[in-house]
């Protein structure tokens, strides 16, 4: 019999950051339109302020989200520099601290020695790379990724508040806007914890709290100031 496992460890580069803009997209936008609005601004300031949000916010996850994975990509790379340099320098010697890594996780020191050698002969600097640092082809930084990942979703996220404060002026435009942004919210969360492969109710009322809590915020800061105007 053919047994056939479907993993998901190879999304989780491109799914951190298109969850993170999604959701920042959703909640930054939704939050901002609300908080205007609660300072009794026109339905055209409101607007204003939420296409300004969604360009703003788009173009810092992209320069956040490259900024921070090439950061952790450099990390990676310099630790396969050093990796690269020890194994020149001393060969054997890296091949029995990848020995002892492996009798660490059960193997017998013989059967060890054996792995290490025959891993070392195929491709050293990966095993290395794998076993030693934890750097795999599965995980490693892909900044411009992230930051398309992140930018492309944050764009969709903030449209969707956006439109429905378009479609809805009027003293509505809180609840409606709050409502829709709530229901945005938990289905981007049913739908990351689906791709992960995690409970959907989990994720989606994790995502739909904070966003709730980000919402009520703003909108108390707006009324706030608008009283105070």
């Amino acid at each position: 019999m053919s047994h056939h496992e479907v993993h998901r460890a190879h999304r989780v580069g491109w799914l951190r950051a298109a969850v993170l803009g999604a959701n920042d997209g959703i909640v930054s936008t939704a939050s901002l339109i609300i908080g205007v609005a609660a300072a009794s601004a026109a339905h055209s300031d409101i607007l204003l302020a939420g296409v300004a949000g969604l360009v703003a916010g788009a173009m810092s996850m992209a320069a956040g989200e490259y900024v921070s994975v090439s950061s952790q990509s450099d990390t990676e790379k310099a630790d396969l520099e050093l990796e690269k340099e020890s194994l020149d320098r001393d060969f054997e010697f890296e091949k029995l601290e990848l020995a002892e890594i492996y009798q660490d996780r059960g193997l017998t020191p013989e059967l060890a020695i054996q792995v290490a050698d025959q891993l070392m002969d195929h491709d050293a600097l990966g095993a290395h790379a794998r076993d030693e640092i934890g750097i795999s082809e599965i995980s490693n930084a892909r900044p411009i990724q992230a930051a398309f990942s992140s930018a492309g979703t944050f764009v969709v996220g903030a449209a969707l508040p956006l439109l429905v404060a378009w479609l809805m002026p009027g003293p509505q435009l809180m609840l409606v806007v709050a409502s829709a942004s709530l229901f945005f919210l938990a289905l981007l969360g049913g739908l990351a914890a689906r791709a992960g492969g995690a409970p959907i109710s989990v994720g989606a009322i994790r995502v739909t709290f904070w966003g709730a809590l980000a919402m009520a915020l703003t909108a108390g800061v707006g009324r706030l100031f608008g009283v105070i105007a």
